[in-house]
Formats: structure tokens, sequence, C-alpha cells
């Protein structure tokens, strides 16, 4: 095979949408890894003296705007286009910083963070979307190195934020009032970035991107009235949507089990093996380290093997790793169960997402996409709840122990799923 087929054959990294993309992302993640790690909870509780229940409430609002509005999210860029989907959803973010300078009450603040999340909405439908149409547009179909490369930036941007912050802070004799002005600075810089995105990719080639308003049906489709375009949508959904029904418990599990561990990890790296903050530094980086290190590599030999290998190889893994991380006490031990919990997710995250673009439709592909990426956001809402209760109720190791089991179920779930697929296309 020829160099210039062997190109044609995976999406291009260094096409304009991918790095745009991967710019938005980082600084987004950027922005709300800084607000919500680092500045918001010691901000709200010990500035304005709200209670931590209040700063939970209001940290629940940016999630629910997140996540209810994605769906929606996709639908509308079906529609304008992901240039101004993008930029008008990123300067709520602008607005919702602003608000948060000058906000004096759980009110507002909760206002505030419900806008944040709103912003934030468009962030992945556009994201899988525009892959999935670029994956389309090759001769492979494949979309795992572009999905390890934008879960490389969503990590990236969500560790060096409150990092960043931290540093400035402590070292700098920065303000809060300052930081949420450097904060805003960043929000209007990813605002700018999405005005060059394009309106629409071209269906026929990777790097067939439209940076115009379009002719043709697009065109068509803007002149539809607004509940005749929802029912249409709606219809060709339910026509073209041929998933199996396990795919959406296994969509809630995946994010369930992020869930499961997020608000108890460090409240386990402390009481029970007792580190340091430099210690559980080092022991995020040997966790997330790793798994940026290894998504692009991973996601390159998703594109070669496929993803049925990764996921069954990530969800045992983890399933493992994480049963280990709950029963050690030693440092040494902790390090090499983190670190495989990292390899383990390197694995599943570009996988699961290539798994999930050949799952979407070519029609609605925004608004399917939003609907996956809603589903599986519910799983991180009822995750932290379900933890903190069995972390009172039942014992320290158990939101671990939980997760693992949900990995056992993920990896059960996938094989089901891919064996009904194989069967429906008479391949297995």
């Amino acid at each position: 095979m020829s160099g210039k087929v062997a190109q044609r054959m995976h999406i291009n990294l260094a096409s304009p949408f991918i790095l745009e993309m991967w710019v938005i992302i980082f600084l987004v993640e950027f922005v709300k890894g800084s607000l919500l790690v680092a500045l918001l909870p010691v901000y709200m509780e010990n500035i304005l003296g709200i209670s931590v229940t209040v700063v939970g409430f209001a940290f629940a609002m940016q999630y629910l705007g997140d996540n209810l509005f994605r769906s929606p999210s996709g639908w509308v860029m079906e529609r304008i286009g992901y240039r101004w989907t993008m930029t008008g959803a990123l300067l709520l973010i602008l607005v919702a910083v602003g608000m948060i300078i000058y906000a004096k009450d759980a009110v507002w603040l909760s206002v505030a963070c419900l806008i944040l999340g709103i912003g934030t909405s468009p962030l992945w439908p556009c994201t899988m979307t525009g892959i999935t149409e670029l994956a389309g547009s090759t001769e492979s179909g494949s979309s795992g190195a572009a999905m390890g490369a934008v879960e490389m930036a969503s990590l990236a941007g969500t560790g060096i934020g409150p990092i960043v912050v931290n540093f400035l802070m402590d070292h700098g004799g920065q303000s809060y009032h300052s930081m949420f002005l450097v904060l805003m600075g960043c929000a209007a810089a990813v605002a700018a970035v999405a005005l060059l995105l394009p309106s629409r990719i071209g269906a026929h080639a990777p790097h067939a991107i439209v940076r115009g308003g379009g002719e043709g049906p697009v065109a068509v489709r803007r002149k539809t009235k607004p509940l005749e375009s929802l029912k249409r949508t709606l219809h060709q959904v339910r026509t073209t949507l041929k998933v199996s029904r396990l795919l959406f418990p296994a969509l809630f599990l995946q994010a369930f089990a992020i869930g499961l561990m997020t608000p108890v990890v460090t409240l386990f790296a402390r009481s029970e093996l007792h580190v340091t903050p430099n210690q559980f530094s080092l022991l995020l980086i040997a966790g997330g380290g790793i798994t940026v290190l290894a998504l692009i590599p991973a996601g390159k030999l998703v594109d070669r093997i496929g993803t049925t290998v990764f996921l069954n190889i990530g969800f045992l893994l983890a399933a493992g790793s994480l049963a280990f991380f709950s029963q050690v006490r030693w440092l040494p031990l902790a390090f090499c169960a983190v670190a495989l919990v990292g390899i383990s997710y390197a694995l599943i995250l570009p996988a699961w997402n290539a798994f999930l673009a050949k799952q979407v439709p070519k029609g609605e592909r925004g608004t399917v996409w939003g609907l996956f990426l809603t589903l599986q956001g519910s799983g991180m809402v009822a995750g932290p709840v379900i933890s903190g209760k069995l972390w009172d109720t039942v014992g320290h190791s158990t939101p671990f122990l939980a997760s693992a089991f949900v990995m056992v179920l993920l990896f059960g779930l996938h094989l089901l799923i891919v064996h009904r697929t194989k069967r429906k296309l008479g391949t297995g």
C-alpha cells in the first residue's frame, strides 16, 4: 500500500477541526478544573461563609446544566453548525465567571454554576459528532486515535488547571479576584478559538470542511419550523438508531463506575493510606499521567486492531486493579494499583468512544451523540450519591469494590452487545 493511501486510512490528527477542538477542550477543562477543584470550594466556604451542603448543591447545578443540555445542543448544532453553537455556548462560560466575581450569596452562585454547565454542554456532542463525521469519510472509518487525542486534552486541562491556580495562589500571591479575571481571559480566548471552527464538515472527504453557511439540504432545514424540525428529528432517530438495548445500561454504568470513585479517592488516600498532600499529588500523577501519555498510542492501536480486544482487557484490568487498590495499605503497592487503573482507562476511553461512534447513525449525529452523552452523564450524578452512602454505612473500601463490580458488568454487557451485533450481521 502506498504512503498516500495509508495517510487516507485514518483521521489526520493535525486537521484544523481536531486541532481547534483540542485547544477548546483543553481550555474549557482548564477553566472548569480551576473553578470546581481549586477555587470555588474554598472561596465559597472560607471567603463567603457558605455551608458545604450549599457548595455541593451549586456544583450539582453545574453538572445538571451540562448534562440536561447535551441533547438539545447536539440538535441545535445539526441546524446552525459547529461554529455558532460552540461560540454562543462558550460565551456563557465568560458570563458565568463574571457572575461568580460579583455574586455574594448562594442563589447567584448556583445560577452562575448552572450557566457554566449550560455553556459547556455542547462541547462533547460537537466533538464526538465531528470526529464521527471525519471518521466516516476515511477508508477505515476508525476514530480511536482522534478520540484518544481529545480525551488527552480533557484530562490535561482538568489536571493542569488546579495545579496552576494553586501555584499562583500559594507562590505568586494572587487573590481570588485576580484568578477569576485570569479565567475570564481563558474563557474569552476559547470563545475566540470557536470562531475558527467550520460551520459544517463535508461528508465525502476528511478535509472537505465547509467554512461558510452552506446550501442545499442545510438551507432547507433552516427554513423548517422548529416544531416540525423537532418532530422530524425524533422520527429519524427512532427509525435510524438500530442499537442493542443493552447499550443504554452500559452507557450509564461506564460513567457510574467513575462516579463511585470520584468523591472518595481523596478521603481514602488520607484516612487509609495516610498520605501527605505531596504524596497524593504523586498518586494522581501516577494514575492520570500514565492515562494521558498512553491515550494516543492506545487510540492508534484501536484503529488498527479494533475496539473489542481493548475494551475486554480494559474492563477486566480496571476491575482487578480497583479491587486491588481497595485492599492495599502500603504506599508502594498503592502506586502500582493506581498505575494499573491508569493503564486500564487508557485502554478503555478511546476504545469506548470509538465503539460508540460505530453505533451512531449518519442522520442526526449531533442529537444521538447528545442522547448517548446524557445517558452516560447520568451515571456521574448517581455514582457520587451512592458512593457516599457506601462509605458511611458499609466501609471505606466498598465504593472501589462496587466500581470493580460495575467494570465486570460492563465486560459482560460488552460481550453480549458484540455477540448480538455479529449475529444480526450474520458474521458470528
